[in-house]
């Protein structure tokens, strides 16, 4: 599956995306509940400086004392107490306010973060058990933007985003409820105004969804780019390749600048159509309220409090406004986030998989076709048997298949038809787990990740005794490269090993398949890009690796050939002969005698 292809399909379905989001939401609903409820005074204080105006223009301003009754007592307050006792609630009110939103926002970004790294945790948990296919389909860019970036838009902004509004929407209410205890004739007028104002944000959510699918592919490219020139600094420098990296990376910029211009082109209007309507709005309260004092029907005081909360009003409005928009975005990438979710892997274990305890018998290829797409097949109706304990040797034209046969084994990739067997059982019948701990492979290029030499080779086997790891130190001969590090076993490794050279880096891995004790192993050019010294180290170390076990081996070293128990020579993707290397080279004008008279025989003289 292709995510630069996907467009979000279910990013509109507000209820769905809840109803998907809420197993993240519910284990931290109490902390969640608990920020709404800080949100509700933090927006509703803001009608308390409107409020106060009344009393102040109405009674301070006026010199008249306020006379009401609680209770069936009259009360008198002075308006000089009333002037020294206004001021000071409005900054009592704004103390708690700041404190109220502060444990607004500690609150909100404590559940935020808490939903965000669950839903990336669960992501990651998909992504490592994607298929060889899903990374051969989709750059790295695209996968770390849409599962690293995505959840981080979706579930952490999404919370911040529903704060805004519960702020925005109770500041905005309590506003409106000053203006309709000022006048309930005005306030039908600014409400009105503000209702159509709010037109503009349901009319651009397509608009942003599309440039938000269209940013996240281009993003994600730009991420690849940034891979690729760090993965591959070596060869930009030895080609010269720095102007074309600078040059796509440029392009990639531009192309991010030009689709986020579009949307701002698009959607830049909202906001001063919403400062035209609102305008329009205080002009007809200006006008209707002067009508009003004119007429005996309201106070200056409240006239200026309604006013006051009207420009008031504005700025949650407005908030709100933009919001409401930029939660179309975090819909997008929620959308996306839950696709992700919904990619099941083409690879997987069937309903009742056996487990698979150990290779008694033999190996089976029955007619085995493979593709990697539709229109070009790469293995063509293979037939092939290795019995238990059997060294077989592929060989063949570059790009004839020989990688992808043996990656068919441990289940990289599934036959498009025919079947591979152990001991009589299709593989895709074993559990994926228990064929890969049957089988050890040692790549051409091994991979090595960021940590210490020992938690390497622990990898393939985190059970391991002391013991058998000094073993398969041993058998992979990296005592003397140990015994040359400053903290030998315990040496920390750069990202990919690149600290150790290619041997070395070899060796590591091959430690790696011994102490995983697997009855299979398989080598896929496991010395092709090594010098001769270095090859004939390994070469020590892989002997030691395949003894008394069952062994497909992809090699271009001639002894490791004619050691094989038997050759599979594959041409274009069909196996056009097998057998040892002597019976081979007695077929006249047979592809494994040419193929030994090109690449082979110099290696024979040399040896």
């Amino acid at each position: 599956m292709k995510l630069s292809k996907t467009q979000a399909q279910n990013s509109f379905k507000y209820s769905w995306l809840l109803k998907r989001v809420f197993p993240y939401i519910k284990p931290v609903m109490g902390r969640a509940v608990l920020g709404a409820c800080v949100a509700l005074p933090v927006g509703m204080l803001d009608g308390v400086v409107a409020f106060a105006l009344k009393p102040y223009m109405d009674y301070v301003v006026g010199k008249h004392d306020l006379i009401f009754n609680f209770m069936g007592h009259q009360f008198d307050i002075p308006y000089m107490a009333l002037a020294m006792a206004i001021p000071f609630a409005v900054v009592l009110f704004a103390v708690i306010q700041g404190v109220l939103r502060y444990l607004n926002t500690y609150l909100t970004d404590w559940v935020s973060q808490k939903i965000t790294n669950a839903v990336k945790i669960d992501l990651f948990k998909k992504l490592v058990y994607m298929n060889s296919s899903f990374y051969d389909e989709n750059p790295s860019g695209i996968i770390i933007s849409r599962f690293l970036n995505d959840p981080d838009t979706a579930s952490k902004n999404l919370v911040d985003k529903c704060k805004n509004i519960i702020v925005s929407l109770f500041g905005a209410l309590s506003l409106i409820a000053v203006m309709l205890y000022s006048s309930w004739k005005l306030a039908i007028v600014g409400v009105c105004v503000l209702c159509i104002a709010f037109i503009p944000v349901a009319l651009i959510r397509k608009r942003v969804k599309k440039a938000s699918n269209q940013n996240m592919v281009v993003n994600g490219n730009i991420t690849t780019n940034f891979n690729e020139t760090y993965s591959g600094n070596k060869v930009i420098t030895a080609y010269c390749l720095q102007d074309r990296q600078d040059s796509l990376f440029e392009s990639q910029v531009h192309q991010s600048f030009d689709i986020n211009m579009s949307l701002v082109k698009r959607t830049g209007w909202m906001s001063p159509l919403m400062y035209f309507i609102a305008s329009i709005g205080i002009a007809i309260v200006l006008f209707y309220g002067t009508s009003l004092i004119m007429k005996g029907e309201m106070t200056a005081g409240s006239f200026a409090s309604f006013v006051t909360s009207l420009l008031l009003l504005y700025k949650p409005v407005k908030t709100l406004g933009n919001t409401l928009t930029s939660i179309q975005s975090i819909f997008v990438a929620l959308g996306r986030v839950f696709e992700l979710f919904d990619i099941q892997p083409e690879i997987a274990d069937r309903e009742n998989a056996v487990v698979l305890n150990d290779l008694k018998d033999s190996i089976r290829f029955n007619d085995v076709c493979f593709s990697y797409t539709e229109d070009k097949e790469v293995l063509h109706h293979i037939n092939l048997e290795v019995q238990k304990g059997e060294t077989i040797a592929v060989v063949g034209n570059s790009g004839g298949g020989k990688s992808t046969l043996v990656n068919l084994i441990p289940r990289f990739y599934d036959v498009n038809t025919g079947s591979i067997t152990i001991d009589g059982v299709d593989i895709r019948d074993i559990t994926l787990d228990s064929l890969r701990k049957h089988i050890a492979v040692v790549f051409q290029d091994n991979f090595l990740f960021t940590g210490t030499i020992r938690e390497n080779i622990l990898m393939g086997n985190s059970d391991a005794t002391e013991e058998e790891l000094q073993e398969a130190i041993k058998s992979a001969h990296l005592e003397e490269m140990l015994s040359e590090l400053p903290d030998g076993l315990d040496t920390v490794l750069g990202e990919r090993g690149t600290t150790l050279s290619g041997g070395q880096r070899q060796r590591v891995a091959i430690a790696r398949a011994m102490v995983r004790k697997t009855p299979i192993v398989i080598l896929d050019e496991a010395t092709s890009a090594l010098d001769n010294k270095s090859e004939a180290v390994v070469q020590k170390a892989l002997d030691n690796l395949i003894q008394n076990k069952t062994v497909f081996v992809i090699a271009h070293r001639l002894s490791t050939i004619k050691n094989a128990h038997r050759i599979a020579v594959i041409n274009e993707g069909h196996l056009v002969e097998l057998g040892s290397h002597d019976e081979l080279m007695n077929i006249e004008h047979g592809q494994y005698k040419m193929l030994y008279e090109m690449q082979f025989k110099n290696q024979e003289v040399l040896a």
